[in-house]
Formats: structure tokens, C-alpha cells, sequence
């Protein structure tokens, strides 16, 4: 497992371990965390932990054309009292991500560190944020980083009233123009929603070519 340093790089991803961890350590600078993205990695982490890095394979993706969407999810959406927006409010959303309690989890893999690091991403215009009100009220929503306005590397959601993330995201993800939706790992929920594993080259062969610049 290969630690990384001040130089911004990484080993090939063919380095990476069964489960996908490809490199230790670093650091979260705009240029580090970018590169990353556009080569195919992503740095996931729980706050005792250097930092890691992950290039899966398979690759957990979600073709917006093949969403599904449950029948008593588009009666709640006809129905619902929902608000959706993008990029109104991209902080409140990752911090709700971080504070969120979730099942069998203790902490937080979003550290004030990290959340630094995407609200400089998102004013640069490279991560963006998706939020659902109700009666005016931020009730869910959720966050990642969008590659060459083809892809959208799906990072964290959710949800104070039941539901809300979900509307959400399939109210994003039925608005868009994105040819892939990165899920990065498998989870029941998202596979139910639609999303399935390819291969990593392919997954890769969907990042080039990638004109994600920080100084654009």
C-alpha cells in the first residue's frame, strides 16, 4: 500500500487492494482531491484515520436513463410539498451530510477538513449541491462533484423528514444531462434505484476526455 506525499500523485489503479483502497495518506489541497476525481479515486475515511484512498472495481454507477422510480415514489413526488433546488445552499447541506445519524456508523468520514476542501470546490464551480425544502425549512438533499458536465460523483445525502433525500435525488437525476451518475459503491437502496456495477476501464473510459481546471 503505497503512502503518498507532498507530490501530487498516485500509484496506477491496477495497485489497488480486492477491496479498492489504492493509496494512504496526502493530503485534501484542491489539486490533490481533483486529481483524484478526474483518475478515476476518491478519499473516503473515518476521522481516526489517515486518509485513504479508494478506486473500486467494480465501480457502482447509475445510468440516469435507467432510474426507476417506485409507483409510491411518484405519488409522493405529485403530491409532495417539497421545494427542490441546486447549489442554494451547499454548506448547510454537506454539514447536515456530516451530522447526520446513521445506522451502524459511530462517526463521520466528513471532517471539517473535507468540508473545507468541497466548499472550495463548489465555489470554483466543480462541486455542487442539491436541496429539498419544506415550508421553507431544509429538510434533505445531498452533495458531489461534477466532471466535464458529463458526470456527477455522488458523495453524501440526507434526510430530516422521510423521503426528502430520495425526491431529491430522483428529482436531480431526472433533470439532468449527466451520461453517469458515480455511486461509488454498491448499496441495496441505490441499487433499487436503478444503479448496477461495471468494470473500472469502463468506469474510466467515461472521465476522458476531462476538462476540470481549479484556475478555470
Amino acid at each position: 500500500m503505497k503512502w503518498l506525499n507532498e507530490i501530487i500523485e498516485f500509484p496506477p489503479l491496477t495497485e489497488a487492494s480486492p477491496e479498492g483502497l489504492l493509496a494512504v495518506g496526502g493530503d485534501l489541497s484542491l489539486e490533490r482531491v481533483l486529481h483524484a476525481y478526474q483518475n478515476g479515486i476518491f478519499p473516503w475515511y473515518e476521522s481516526d484515520q489517515p486518509i485513504l484512498w479508494w478506486a473500486p472495481d467494480p465501480r457502482f454507477v447509475l445510468y440516469p436513463h435507467k432510474l426507476k422510480v417506485s409507483k409510491s415514489t411518484k405519488q409522493m413526488m405529485r403530491n409532495q410539498s417539497f421545494e427542490i433546488t441546486t447549489n442554494r445552499n451547499f454548506k448547510d447541506v454537506i454539514e447536515a451530510c456530516a451530522n447526520v445519524k446513521r445506522n451502524a456508523q459511530s462517526g463521520t468520514w466528513i471532517t471539517d477538513e473535507m468540508i473545507n476542501t468541497y466548499c472550495e470546490l463548489h465555489h470554483r464551480g466543480i462541486a455542487k449541491s442539491v436541496e429539498v425544502w419544506q415550508n421553507k425549512k431544509l429538510v434533505g438533499g445531498l452533495y458531489g462533484v461534477e466532471l466535464n458536465d458529463a458526470i456527477f460523483c455522488g458523495e453524501s445525502m440526507f434526510s430530516y423528514v422521510s423521503n426528502a433525500s430520495k425526491i431529491g435525488f430522483t428529482t436531480f437525476v431526472q433533470n439532468s444531462k449527466y451520461k453517469l451518475i458515480d455511486c461509488q459503491l454498491h448499496t441495496d437502496h441505490l441499487e433499487s434505484l436503478g444503479a448496477e456495477p461495471i468494470s473500472r476501464l469502463k468506469f474510466m473510459n467515461y472521465l476522458k476526455p476531462n476538462d476540470c481546471d481549479i484556475n478555470n
